[in-house]
């Protein structure tokens, strides 16, 4: 089975998120779409209406996932697009799953009140919590 997963995250801490596909990709028996929007490939938006065009664009993404992974790491609480994300996932009744990241002493307290569940830094516990969370 193939999860659909959309991976919000801030473009300032683009290391976290890479580290977090990749331990996901390197994870035994486990297969993902990946619906975020990596900084490599950034949404096609400008102009007067950027902020509904990029929530209509993160509700499209998001359309498509079975479930939204969040790095709770303290700077989700001032991303003003992890807040978006975080709404539209609430919104839409999408189970969000957040991640406090390795090492990480301060997480965000939003994430962590919209989560469907919280889980610490660790392959298993987030793959566990994304198949529990995608039925």
């Amino acid at each position: 089975m193939s999860y659909s997963l959309f991976i919000s995250h801030s473009w300032k801490y683009s290391k976290v998120y890479d580290r977090l596909v990749e331990m996901l990709r390197d994870y035994s028996y486990f297969t993902f779409l990946n619906y975020s929007v990596p900084e490599k490939d950034p949404l096609d938006i400008s102009g007067k209406r950027y902020e509904s065009k990029l929530r209509e664009a993160i509700e499209k993404q998001m359309r498509l996932c079975s479930v939204v992974l969040v790095i709770a790491g303290k700077y989700a609480s001032y991303s003003d697009s992890i807040g978006m994300e975080l709404d539209v996932a609430e919104e839409m009744g999408k189970p969000i799953l957040a991640i406090e990241p390795w090492g990480s002493e301060a997480t965000s307290q939003r994430a962590k009140e919209v989560a469907s569940e919280v889980v610490r830094w660790n392959s298993s516990s987030i793959i566990d919590a994304i198949r529990r969370l995608s039925k």
